[in-house]
């Protein structure tokens, strides 16, 4: 064994001797850990914030100044190089509210367990079930009939918790009869909005921006401004519920879809709960290319077993044809 290590050792050494291979100790192994632990930190604060259509701006102010570098456009990188320094403080500034919050947040986060179960232990094939987009439609239409007014945000990627920190804190399960209550006249709760997670209320009474578009019609008041308001900082849908006509409203994706039906409201609200590739989990992601069962889904076995024997049917119908 010693021979046939030193014979290895000699062979790497006469005809392998240009690569330096760096000597890795436990302490460069814990350091890698927590240095690719906190990139990927960083990246996913972006991508659940508004920095993430901020950064995306940037990059392309940032291929801008390198196609100017190609070409010697020497005035653009003079003006660049001025406006450096100002440019970071200007950052500062921009994430002022991303950077506190992802600080708040910072102290407390356990990390153990953010760590070991990030991405294992839900299932994330969709933002919120069927029962929730049902209880919201039935809801909805509900106060629609006695003209009570009500404004329901639906957090997609982009996370609301600056606005959820505006309101007063549930965290309870999702039901038409609840958000009726809360939304009832003369109720502490019914001014504001509901911001909806998951299959959860995660806070009520809730402060949104007002929209500053002028294409607004002048008819709507303060609860379609601010559900458009929220449509432009963020990905999240938004159920409107007049107080004057008690029509169904809808804003996403910046636009105002008003006086909306009920099978509508329920296609918009299945759109909404459909995850996207780039949302879905690591471990998701790996499964769903090598074409594995979802552990999940209590179906996938009966699935599997039957996909088996309508193959070997099919096999052996093929082997009868060639008889």
């Amino acid at each position: 064994m010693r021979e046939l290590a030193a014979g290895l050792y000699m062979v790497m050494d006469k005809y392998l001797y240009w690569i330096n291979l760096p000597k890795l100790t436990p302490i460069d192994v814990v350091e890698i850990i927590i240095i690719a632990f906190v990139i990927y930190n960083i990246l996913a604060w972006i991508k659940n914030t508004r920095a993430w259509a901020l950064l995306q701006g940037i990059i392309v102010i940032l291929i801008f100044l390198l196609l100017a570098g190609l070409f010697q456009m020497n005035t653009i990188l003079w003006l660049a190089a001025k406006l450096a320094n100002i440019a970071v403080l200007a950052l500062v500034v921009i994430f002022q509210p991303e950077l506190r919050n992802a600080l708040e947040s910072l102290g407390k986060r356990n990390f153990l367990s953010a760590f070991f179960r990030a991405g294992f232990t839900r299932d994330n094939s969709q933002r919120f079930s069927d029962k929730t987009i049902t209880e919201l439609v039935k809801a909805c239409y509900e106060m629609g009939k006695v003209k009570t007014g009500a404004l329901i945000v639906l957090e997609r990627d982009v996370q609301l918790n600056e606005y959820t920190r505006t309101g007063i804190t549930l965290d309870s399960m999702i039901s038409s009869q609840l958000l009726i209550n809360i939304f009832e006249h003369n109720t502490p709760l019914h001014d504001g909005a509901v911001i909806i997670r998951g299959d959860r209320i995660v806070s009520a009474t809730c402060y949104l921006p007002l929209s500053d578009n002028m294409q607004i019609s002048k008819d709507l008041g303060t609860r379609h401004r601010a559900a458009v308001g929220v449509s432009e900082v963020s990905d999240s849908l938004t159920i409107v519920v007049s107080e004057e006509t008690g029509a169904v409203s809808i804003a996403i994706d910046r636009t105002l879809y008003r006086d909306v039906d009920a099978d509508f409201l329920r296609s918009k609200l299945k759109y909404a709960a459909k995850r996207n590739v780039q949302s879905e989990t690591f471990v998701e992601r790996i499964r769903k290319r090598l074409n594995l069962p979802d552990p999940q889904n209590k179906q996938s076995d009966s699935s599997l077993e039957e996909m088996r024997r309508r193959m070997k049917h099919a096999e052996k119908t093929e082997q009868s044809d060639h008889k």
